[in-house]
């Protein structure tokens, strides 16, 4: 791995914090996958479903601070608070650290 997926996580969460939807769409791969179990289980392709997800999500669940973080294996584990709890994510990456899947969940 040429990129260092611990720290590509925390980008992403400080992106999420500052609520930078296009900093954020920007570290997703085109074919970028989000399975979300916060309010529902949802399953997210395509750009303009990203988009969505993003926008609402930063108006009505913003995050605050980083809990836990740890890599295992091919998947980095990011905890962080919302304004509904604790969210647990796993973030999967490319070859070029790009976001190929997200799963979250409370």
């Amino acid at each position: 791995m040429s990129f260092d997926p611990m720290a590509a996580a925390v980008d992403w969460l400080d992106a999420y914090r500052a609520g930078d939807v296009e900093t954020i769409l920007g570290m997703y791969a085109d074919d970028a996958v989000i399975y979300c179990n916060c309010g529902g289980a949802k399953t997210l392709t395509g750009q303009g479903a990203l988009r969505a997800y993003w926008v609402d999500r930063l108006k009505r669940n913003p995050a605050f601070e980083l809990d836990d973080l740890q890599l295992s294996r091919d998947e980095t584990h990011i905890s962080y608070f919302t304004s509904t709890g604790l969210v647990t994510a796993l973030l999967t990456f490319n070859a070029v650290g790009q976001i190929r899947t997200l799963s979250c969940g409370p």
